[in-house]
């Protein structure tokens, strides 16, 4: 049996893999990261549109940091941030982790870096917790593609919440620990 306890996750640990670093964010990460984030495509079919201006992007960088859960990716080749992602303990069941809030560079779209720091992310969380739950938009159909590329099973779940003052559905993909073992092996080189 896992444990489920708060005080035992580290929402911020320091992870490393073959191609990406994650690490927790910090107040002096913000000109980096919002160098990749002003990229309006990055946020075409994201239900936050417009996240790339200035003014909204700080107020989702502000809200990593009081998360304590943000980290920071960083390609180990170029030793650049390249994204941020998010761990999140989503709500009354103490086993259920949110991973959210990832955004990357296109530079580093494809599934390769993705994977990558899905699979550390979800390593990490898997020590801890049996199941991993993702919020993605309705109408966000690449990040619903990436999901399904690294095991995650859509479910009947949907929540609602509030981005930047407006109401947005999100559905629920959840990957088990018992199927991350063979999924994110399997797919973290697409």
């Amino acid at each position: 049996m896992k444990c489920h306890t708060m005080e035992r996750f580290d929402l911020q640990p320091h992870l490393v893999g073959e191609l990406v670093e994650m690490r927790p964010l910090r107040p002096e990460d913000w000109e980096e990261l919002f160098a990749v984030a002003a990229d309006p495509l990055i946020w075409e079919v994201h239900p936050a549109r417009d996240r790339y201006k200035e003014e909204l992007f700080r107020e989702y960088f502000r809200e990593g940091l009081e998360s304590g859960g943000a980290l920071i990716a960083v390609d180990r080749r170029t030793r650049t941030i390249i994204g941020s992602s998010r761990y999140f303990w989503y709500g009354p069941d103490p086993g259920e982790l949110e991973i959210g809030w990832t955004f990357l560079a296109r530079s580093h779209w494809g599934g390769v870096y993705n994977g990558e720091m899905k699979r550390l992310m979800l390593d990490y969380a898997f020590k801890f917790v049996d199941r991993v739950i993702f919020l993605v938009g309705t109408t966000n159909f690449r990040s619903q593609k990436a999901m399904k590329k690294i095991g995650g099973i859509l479910t009947e779940r949907r929540v609602q919440r509030s981005l930047n003052g407006n109401l947005f559905e999100f559905v629920i993909f959840e990957i088990r620990r018992s199927d991350n073992d063979e999924s994110i092996a399997a797919n973290s080189t697409c």
